[in-house]
């Protein structure tokens, strides 16, 4: 049923040393445009500002956790007993394409164009498409379970589980990536010695007692990442003056549309109406750039200010926020130096916990380890450190952003 390519293809890769691909649709499937695009999507939003070499894409993470996927489904004896051939590329796939409906400036875009990029993603694969297409050409179900492993709906949970559980191949591969192009240490794991060490118990992912360091360790480094990168607070600040800029196009759009012309490649999103994958396609972070280069001399002074702020980097001050009062402090002087409150003030809301069990609906996607004696026990029920942290309340920050020059005496 799977066609082989000709010769395996083999693509280098600074995590992974070297990823394999011998089926011919997953190759199909990289030479997709809908896939190509990724090359053009940041993978980490806007943390390139903090950390200038992390200039990665979605692609190469994208790469990534398909290689482990395939890894895992090949290397773990009974995933490699268990599944099918169908099951298998099925989830390859899913690794693959997972990201596929990703818009410019990572989760930031989610705010400006009302939906969800898993929601695009399940369009872009079960839709007319490039991809679609060629999943089709394999399989009639093919691209529908792809899309139901993607977003945790199949009815063998074990796929579900390898996409998108507490120790799934995105996370190992976001981890790893994002830590070597930020240049921070504090993502590291053993990621040798978590494959090493899996099993399939009852259905679920477990990992060997043996191996519950190199569990914990991930654990901490998903910690320390998010709080040291993915919740930066000038990545924050960065996205947040982003959603600003295109807050003004919508408003503008609603009353000057004829202002907006030169960068229709925004109308479908700010027109507030359906968008389609086509529009997505044609909007990845180079067309965005050359529409905000555009807006540099836009006859709106508002909206000049904001792009000029993103292009060059001159980006929102931040403080803790504490009560309300800071918040109107700064809005009165927002005021008396007639900034527009609309569009120069924001507060962002951070919150990351070190490990939290699933609840019973999702708990088959919790990190399971088995034990010497045979039990399958969930991680914070076997590590000391787990456990504590289990206990320890959600940690949280709350901060207000507001132009530099705003408190300047």
């Amino acid at each position: 049923m799977f066609h082989k390519t000709a010769e395996i293809k083999v693509l280098r890769d600074p995590i992974h040393g070297y990823i394999h691909v011998e089926d011919q649709v997953i190759w199909d499937c990289i030479n997709a445009k809908e896939m190509q695009r990724l090359r053009r999507i940041h993978q980490l939003g806007g943390d390139f500002q903090i950390y200038h070499t992390a200039e990665h894409s979605r692609f190469s993470h994208s790469l990534g956790v398909y290689e482990i996927v395939r890894r895992m489904v090949h290397e773990i004896l009974e995933l490699s007993q268990q599944l099918s051939e169908y099951e298998k590329i099925a989830v390859m796939l899913a690794g693959l394409l997972h990201d596929i409906g990703h818009g410019p400036f990572s989760h930031a875009f989610e705010a400006i164009s009302r939906r969800k990029h898993e929601e695009f993603t399940r369009k872009i694969i079960t839709e007319d498409s490039e991809i679609h297409a060629t999943l089709q050409k394999v399989h009639p179900h093919l691209s529908d379970d792809v899309a139901n492993i993607i977003s945790g709906t199949h009815q063998n949970d074990l796929l579900n589980q390898i996409i998108s559980g507490q120790l799934d191949a995105d996370r190992m591969d976001y981890l790893l990536r994002d830590a070597y192009f930020t240049g921070t240490s504090y993502g590291h794991f053993d990621l040798e010695r978590i494959i090493r060490t899996m099993r399939i118990v009852d259905q679920k992912l477990a990992v060997k007692e043996s191996g519950i360091h190199s569990v914990e360790d991930y654990i901490m480094a998903r910690y320390h990442m998010y709080w040291q990168v993915y919740l930066h607070p000038v990545a924050r600040s960065y996205e947040g003056l982003i959603a600003m800029l295109f807050h003004r196009m919508r408003d503008l759009y609603c009353t000057k549309r004829d202002s907006l012309n030169e960068v229709s490649m925004f109308h479908p999103f700010l027109s507030g109406q359906e968008t389609s994958i086509d529009d997505l396609f044609c909007l990845d972070e180079a067309a965005a750039y050359y529409g905000f280069s555009l807006l540099r001399t836009h006859e709106d002074a508002i909206l000049r200010d904001l792009t000029r702020r993103v292009l060059d980097r001159d980006l929102f001050e931040y403080r803790t926020f504490t009560c309300e009062e800071d918040s109107e402090m700064i809005r009165e002087r927002l005021r008396t130096l007639n900034y527009d409150e609309r569009y120069y003030i924001f507060t962002d809301k951070a919150a990351e916990k070190l490990y939290s069990p699933y609840s019973r609906k999702d708990s088959g996607h919790n990190i399971w380890i088995l034990c010497e004696d045979h039990r399958v026990r969930e991680l914070s029920e076997v590590s000391d450190m787990v456990h504590a942290v289990c206990a320890s309340p959600t940690k949280e920050e709350r901060k207000v952003y507001f132009p530099k020059e705003v408190m300047m005496d």
